[in-house]
Order: C-alpha cells, then structure tokens, then sequence
C-alpha cells in the first residue's frame, strides 16, 4: 500500500527543479544539501522499482561561477536561456552585501518572473527571501527569513508578511525557510507535498532532519534593533535594557524624553519594529533566557529577577516567545538543570 500511493502521485507529479547558483558569495550547503536530498528521493524510488520523480538541473547565469573569493568554483548544468520550462525553483542564501548581491544577480530575475507566470513554483532559502522579494512575489504574502536579518528585511521590504517565528511558509507556491539550516525542513515539507508522507519521513530518516519542526522561535536571540538613526528611541532602548528588572510604562519613557506618547509610540514602532510593550517583553525574556541557560536558579528566581511576579503572565509571554515553556527551556539549554 506505501508503495502503491509513492507511485500513484508519482506518476501524476514528474517536476524539473532548478537550483540557482548565484554570483558572488552564496550557500553552499543550501544548493549541495538541497541536490543531495531530491536526489536522494530519486534513489529511493528506483530502490522501490521506479523511475525517477524529479529532473535536477544548477542554474546559472554562466557556465562557471566562482564562490567564496575564488576558493570554490561551480559549474551549472545549464544556463537560464536554456530552461524554458521548470516545476521548481529554489534560491539559496546569497551573503555578503545583499543590496550588490541583488545587483549582482538582477539577470535571473526576468526569468524567474516568467517561469512564475508559467506556473512555477518558488522556494527562497534563508536570506535567498531577500532576494525574492526583489522581485516583487513576496508582496502581500507570508514569508520566513533568518531571524538575525529581520528588521532589516521588514525595512527593505514594508509589503511583505515577514513571520520571523517560523521555520518555513508557503503561500500559493511560494515557499520561504528560516535561519541557517531549517531549509533541510522546508525540503522534507516539499517532498511530503509532492511525493507524499512516506517518503517524507524515509528521508528525514536517512538525513537525521526533526520532521515537522515549525519554528525558529527557541534560537532567536534579541539583541535589540537599533539599526536607526532616532537618537531619543536609542536612548529609551537602552534604558529599557539596563533596568529588566524594573516595571516601566509607556508614559515613563516617554516623559523621561520629553515627547508626547502617540509620537513617542509612532517613533519607537517605526524605528524597531516593535511596539514599545513588546520591546519590554523581549528584553525580559532575553534576560530570562541567559539566566535559565547558564544559572542554577529555579524559575520563579529568575522571573522576579526579570520584574514579573505573575507565573502564569511570565509563562505566557516567555512561550509566546520562545515557543517553549521556562522549565522547557531550561530543560533545552541548561545542561545542569538537565
């Protein structure tokens, strides 16, 4: 019965993938990791008697691309003029300036847009979301990025749902993925979807990948968001910071820098990208967070230390953050508690 239903949808879903192999300084372990692994399903499908279920093909914009500063040469299987049609397109991270990494790549940009309109589907990974949203996808859809870099997409790209929470979206066939390696479960989420749930769990078997994970939230680490230039913002951050253990109110800073609260709230959302509640949630949290990874203290000890005296209001907002219970978190990261 497993084999029937991977050979029913099989022979409904033959899809050609192609995986862009940017210029200048891109993921290696994105494009390596993603090849490995549909291939990885084509080998499994011919252990079950069948032909392979998808053509793979790096995409270039040349026949050779040098990666790293010269210390990794790439050549692609093929160029963009020769894909006139494909199922797949999956974008790797691009690192380094991403603004002339944009520049640097602008060429596959028609392409994708046409391929897209032929019906292609789009899966960006990591920081490769920058550049899907250049093209203007993204717009009004949903999308993961690596929480280290979101602020600094929401500014670059207002008209894009950013959930910097999640490990991976998909909206109408666009696909996004979170931080770092989380790509490895936007890959499993894609196999289920085309090939189905069988195959999906043989291969997070045989690569070691946690199925079904669907947020970044526990890794996030806040350093604040002060990429800005609003000196008085700056100042109430900072103040915020080094008093977590204090109860402070909207009215506070605002009187403390003299500006009337609606500006004061207009100003801190605009240049953080939190409301000011917020900031003060996760400042706490962060603060909670270091103390359970490395303290032997309980958690009711660290939650007064933070400025709660409120379990359950504490538990509520550390979860709503982190994705984890205190004692869950604890339990992840201390190895003395654990």
């Amino acid at each position: 019965m497993v084999i029937y239903d991977i050979v029913f949808r099989y022979l409904c879903t033959m899809k050609h993938i192609s995986i862009l192999i940017p210029t200048g300084h891109s993921s290696l372990p994105n494009i390596d990791g993603s090849h490995q692994i549909l291939s990885e399903v084509n080998g499994f499908l011919k252990r079950f008697g069948q032909a392979p279920l998808f053509t793979i093909q790096l995409v270039g914009l040349s026949k050779e691309v040098i990666q790293r500063n010269g210390l990794y040469t790439i050549q692609p299987d093929c160029v963009i003029e020769d894909v006139k049609k494909t199922d797949l397109i999956i974008i790797p991270a691009m690192h380094g300036d991403l603004e002339e990494a944009i520049r640097m790549n602008a060429a596959f940009i028609p392409w994708i847009l046409e391929q897209r309109k032929n019906g292609a589907e789009i899966a960006s990974l990591c920081i490769g979301a920058f550049f899907l949203a250049a093209t203007g996808l993204l717009d009004g859809k949903q999308c993961a990025t690596h929480w280290v870099m979101a602020n600094q997409f929401r500014q670059l790209y207002p008209k894009v749902n950013l959930v910097d929470d999640k490990i991976m979206t998909d909206d109408d066939g666009i696909y996004t993925s979170g931080g770092a390696y989380s790509f490895l479960n936007l890959l499993v989420y894609l196999i289920e979807k085309y090939v189905g749930r069988e195959l999906a769990i043989m291969i997070s078997k045989a690569f070691m990948i946690d199925i079904d994970k669907s947020s970044q939230s526990p890794f996030i680490m806040f350093n604040g968001q002060k990429e800005h230039e609003d000196v008085e913002v700056k100042k109430a951050q900072e103040y915020i910071e080094q008093h977590v253990e204090a109860k402070i109110s909207v009215d506070q800073l605002a009187d403390m820098f003299a500006i009337g609260r609606r500006s004061f709230e207009r100003r801190f959302k605009k240049a953080t990208s939190n409301t000011v509640g917020e900031y003060l949630q996760r400042v706490k949290v962060e603060a909670a967070k270091k103390q359970l990874e490395m303290a032997r203290k309980n958690v009711s000890e660290v939650m007064y230390e933070v400025g709660y005296n409120d379990t359950k209001a504490f538990r509520d907002v550390f979860r709503k953050i982190t994705g984890l219970s205190p004692i869950e978190y604890r339990n992840k990261y201390n190895r003395v508690a654990s």
